[in-house]
C-alpha cells in the first residue's frame, strides 16, 4: 500500500468518480486505499462528487454506507442529490409522450423489448416488466399492465433485448429514436433512454456550479460509455483497466481496474 500524504499539491479541484465498475468492487465496497486517496486529495483542497447513472433510491444506501455527505450526480446527470441532508436539488424528468414515440420507433426496428423505468423522486419506484433481467439484489416493482409505466413521472426508461447485445440494442435504438431520447450504455444488460440532451456532463456541470469549480479544475472517473460525455467536460479523463473500449479509446489515461484501486494509484501519483 503506498503512503499519501495530505500535505501534497493536488492539481485538480474537483475529483469525479463513477461508482459502479469505478469507485466500487464488485461488492459495492470501497477499499481502505482508495477511501485514504480521497481523503488526502480533499485534505488537499479537492471535492469530490459522485456520478452515477443510478438513480438516487439505488445509490442512497451506498453513500450512507460510504458516509458521504457531499453532492452526487444521480440518474444519468438527471438528478443532483445532497447527501449529506438527504436532499433532490435538482431533477429532470423524461418526456413521456416523446419516449413512447422513442420506444415504438425502435421495437419497430427490432421487435419487441423488455422494458423497466425508474421513477422521479427521492423514493422514485424502479418499474420492472416481464422479462427484464435486473442485475444484483436492488429493489424493484413489477409491473404487469404496460399503462403502469405511464402513470407517473420518469427520470429514464430502461431498455433489454432478448437477442441483441447491448452494444448493438444502444446503437439500433440511436438510428430509430436518437432525434427523440437520448441513448445511453452505462453497464451489463444497462441501455437507457434519457431525457434528450441529457448526460452526465449536464448534472456535473450543474453540481460544480454549486461549488464554484470549472470543467477546467476537474479530474474525472469511469468505465462505461456513458461517462464519455463526462469526459468531454473534465480536464482530464482516466478510465479503470476494466472499462469498455470505447471510453477507453477517448480516455486520457487508463489506470488500474476497480478491483486493484485504480482510483487510488492515479491519486497518489499526484499527491507523491
Amino acid at each position: 500500500m503506498s503512503a499519501v500524504s495530505a500535505a501534497g499539491e493536488f492539481p485538480y479541484r474537483l475529483i469525479a468518480t463513477d461508482l459502479d465498475g469505478t469507485l466500487l468492487r464488485s461488492d459495492e465496497s470501497v477499499s481502505q486505499r482508495t477511501r485514504d486517496a480521497l481523503a488526502a486529495a480533499t485534505a488537499a483542497g479537492a471535492a469530490h462528487i459522485v456520478v452515477t447513472g443510478r438513480a438516487v433510491p439505488w445509490t442512497r444506501h451506498i453513500l450512507d454506507d460510504l458516509g458521504y455527505d457531499g453532492l452526487a450526480v444521480c440518474g444519468q446527470g438527471a438528478q443532483v442529490y445532497d447527501a449529506g441532508s438527504h436532499r433532490l436539488l435538482t431533477s429532470v424528468t423524461l418526456d413521456r409522450q416523446l419516449a413512447g414515440v422513442a420506444l415504438a420507433k425502435i421495437e419497430s426496428e427490432v421487435g419487441p423489448l423488455h422494458l423497466a423505468a425508474s421513477r422521479d423522486g427521492l423514493d422514485g419506484d424502479v418499474l420492472v416488466g416481464p422479462g427484464y433481467a435486473v442485475a444484483g439484489a436492488l429493489p424493484a416493482t413489477p409491473f404487469t399492465d404496460a399503462s403502469d409505466l405511464w402513470s407517473a413521472p420518469l427520470n429514464k426508461i430502461y431498455i433489454q433485448h432478448p437477442e441483441l447485445s447491448d452494444d448493438a440494442l444502444a446503437e439500433a435504438a440511436r438510428q430509430a429514436a436518437g432525434g427523440f431520447v437520448t441513448v445511453a450504455m452505462a453497464g451489463e444488460g444497462i441501455v437507457e433512454l434519457l431525457p434528450l440532451g441529457l448526460s452526465k456532463a449536464t448534472g456535473l456541470s450543474l453540481a460544480a456550479r454549486r461549488l464554484g469549480l470549472k470543467a477546467a479544475e476537474t479530474i474525472a472517473f469511469g468505465d462505461m460509455p456513458n461517462d464519455i460525455p463526462m469526459f468531454a467536460w473534465a480536464a482530464h479523463g482516466v478510465a479503470m483497466a476494466n472499462a469498455h473500449q470505447e471510453l477507453r479509446a477517448i480516455a486520457d489515461e487508463v489506470t488500474s481496474s476497480n478491483e486493484n484501486d485504480g482510483i487510488a494509484d492515479v491519486l497518489e501519483r499526484f499527491l507523491a
